[in-house]
């Protein structure tokens, strides 16, 4: 089906938008992944609990409303994050840090399997648990920002998502910022690295896990707060975004937070620009035929290397 160029700088507008918040969901998963080696498929269910938390402090609840229905979503969507790392920190003390870190490393469940299995229990938990204390019942964040955009000549940018992009870029830059220039984020990068090393410096390595399966959980949160404000969700939401954080974790390059951020925005424009030639049922088959090709030609990922982690 022919498209004009219109068509075609509307949708490469529509996926940078939307791959933004991809792009910070990424980063968050890539935190996890790359301090901790674990494979987390509860990650788009923290997602959820993020999405939920932002409702509620919104119109639930009514916390936020002196805010308006402007900055409250906004301000809603940063406070999911601190609610969920919480969250994250308690599951990581109780049970995850079951499964890894040094005081695991010689358990009979630590592992890849026991790791795996633990965080689709989570997963369960985490999705059954939403579904009685929050209902089945999709809702959404109303804001005056989603139904509205501005025009540049004949394109159109959705106001919400152009917020939610400034939003994503900001997150996603401090957090690049901190893990590069902070005592603790480089404690945290040195027990990625090298694990026993890290130990014999005396940085502790469980602490350095649980920050980064706190940290990361709660970016997502973030994510999915900025996320609940354009689109309706219910419990089981996490599983539409989880296969995307993978696989933009993976384009961009395991271990590396900046690759994680393009892998995630690489896929909101391949969603995005797929709808030109495909039907909208589609949008996820065009994702990893760019994402098959990409490991064909690269399998280390965009920024990603072979030899060692960035």
């Amino acid at each position: 089906m022919p498209f004009s160029l219109t068509d075609f700088l509307q949708a490469l507008a529509a996926g940078i938008l939307v791959g933004s918040a991809y792009a910070l969901m990424c980063v968050g998963l890539g935190i996890i992944f790359g301090a901790m080696r674990v494979i987390n498929f509860a990650q788009g269910d923290f997602m959820m609990l993020g999405m939920y938390a932002a409702f509620y402090l919104t119109t639930g609840f009514g916390v936020l409303a002196f805010l308006g229905p402007y900055a409250g979503p906004i301000v809603a969507a940063f406070l999911a994050g601190p609610i969920v790392y919480g969250v994250g920190w308690i599951t990581h003390r109780f049970i995850m840090s079951r499964v890894t870190g040094v005081g695991a490393a010689d358990s009979e469940g630590a592992g890849a399997y026991g790791q795996i299995l633990v965080t689709l229990g989570l997963s369960l938990i985490l999705q059954n648990g939403g579904l009685i204390v929050f209902g089945s019942t999709p809702t959404g964040i109303l804001t005056p920002l989603a139904h509205s955009s501005w025009e540049i000549g004949d394109i159109l940018l959705n106001k919400g998502r152009c917020l939610s992009f400034v939003v994503s870029v900001v997150v996603a830059g401090a957090v690049y910022l901190f893990l590069s220039h902070t005592r603790v984020g480089k404690g945290l990068r040195a027990a990625a690295d090298n694990t026993e090393a890290a130990v014999y410096m005396g940085i502790d390595v469980d602490r350095a896990h649980r920050l980064a399966w706190s940290l990361g959980v709660g970016i997502t949160a973030v994510a999915g707060g900025l996320v609940a404000s354009s689109q309706s969700f219910q419990p089981y939401v996490g599983f539409d975004f989880v296969i995307v954080m993978y696989a933009g974790v993976v384009l961009g390059g395991l271990g590396s937070i900046l690759g994680a951020f393009w892998g995630g925005l690489l896929i909101g424009i391949v969603q995005q620009m797929a709808t030109l030639v495909l039907p909208y049922q589609l949008q996820n088959t065009a994702i990893f035929v760019v994402f098959l090709l990409i490991i064909f030609l690269r399998p280390q990922g965009i920024f990603g290397r072979l030899s060692e982690r960035t």
